[in-house]
């Protein structure tokens, strides 16, 4: 960056229905980084939102589209400049750690920083299947992408200008955290957690997160994103699975044949037959896909070393 150049910052927050807790959400962010501006992506909420956050000093933008992913696509299509922070709208993060969370992005350490919760939070900051949702979803990741993150569903980052012109966002619901981060880690960005406090929300505040419904909608954009971008892992895993099953049928097969050197169990053996084809079948894609995918990595990663070189 040039050293004449002023960075400019830009806090985004999204938001439905958080009438309870916007202005206080506003308030605190033009005292902790008053250099920043501001902006509220309005999702159809249906109460005084825009207006308290207009009357607090912050420019409201409608997204018409409902959904938390829909959102941070217009956010990262809409809005130009140098460094990014993304935080909730329900008073939940503390806007006095904002520098902590934008120091490694700003000294070029990391190209995202994610405010880790599970660190300083209260028993009534986190429904228990949440933490337990976090924490299988972060296994998952960690073992697909050999990663080692602990909070990936974090609503509190911070970005740098280069990441938001890099990485498509496709989902659009509350799946899109665990979207950004799998294309960051894919990509080859650098991702640095930031343990901060998580407080719960205030008396009033209703969270919008669908327990079961937004989890499993998380755990199929996992299986997406990973049959794309890992596809031996998913495809391999799965041709394991019909080669086991094959194996297992087949040995009644050969049990059988064993006994009088004829074979008896004829759908049994053809069932086996079908699933090790099955299998191998699956295996086999998944070779071809992987190479596929490895050169198109490597491409993204030249492509991007490039750009950091200008």
């Amino acid at each position: 960056m040039n050293n004449n150049h002023k960075a400019t910052i830009v806090v985004l927050i999204p938001c439905l229905n958080e009438e309870i807790t916007i202005g206080k959400v506003i308030q605190d962010f033009h005292i902790a980084i008053p250099e920043a501006k501001i902006i509220i992506f309005d999702n159809n909420s249906t109460d005084c939102t825009a207006a308290i956050a207009e009357k607090s000093g912050a420019e409201v933008i409608p997204e018409l589209r409902p959904g938390k992913g829909n959102v941070v696509a217009s956010m990262f299509r809409k809005v130009d400049a140098d460094y990014y922070v993304i935080v909730d709208g329900d008073d939940t993060y503390s806007a006095e750690h904002v520098r902590q969370l934008l120091e490694p992005v700003m000294k070029g350490h990391a190209d995202m920083t994610v405010a880790v919760r599970l660190t300083e939070y209260t028993t009534a900051s986190f429904r228990p299947l949440h933490v337990f949702g976090n924490n299988l979803v972060c296994r998952l990741v960690n073992w697909i992408f050999d990663s080692n993150l602990s909070d990936i569903m974090s609503g509190y980052r911070a970005y740098s200008r280069e990441l938001v012109q890099s990485i498509p966002i496709l989902s659009s619901g509350f799946e899109v955290e665990t979207e950004m981060t799998i294309r960051i880690l894919d990509y080859g960005f650098r991702i640095e957690e930031v343990p901060l406090p998580y407080r719960e929300r205030p008396e009033g505040s209703v969270s919008k997160l669908r327990t079961f419904h937004d989890g499993f909608r998380v755990l199929s954009e996992i299986a997406r994103i990973a049959k794309a971008y890992k596809p031996f892992t998913f495809f391999g895993g799965i041709g394991l699975a019909f080669v086991l099953a094959g194996g297992i049928s087949g040995i009644w097969v050969i049990l059988d044949y064993l006994e009088d050197e004829y074979v008896n169990k004829v759908p049994t053996a053809i069932l086996s037959t079908s699933l090790m084809l099955l299998g191998f079948g699956s295996m086999g894609i998944g070779i071809l896909l992987n190479t596929i995918s490895y050169r198109f990595r490597e491409n993204m990663r030249l492509l991007h070393k490039n750009i950091r070189s200008r």
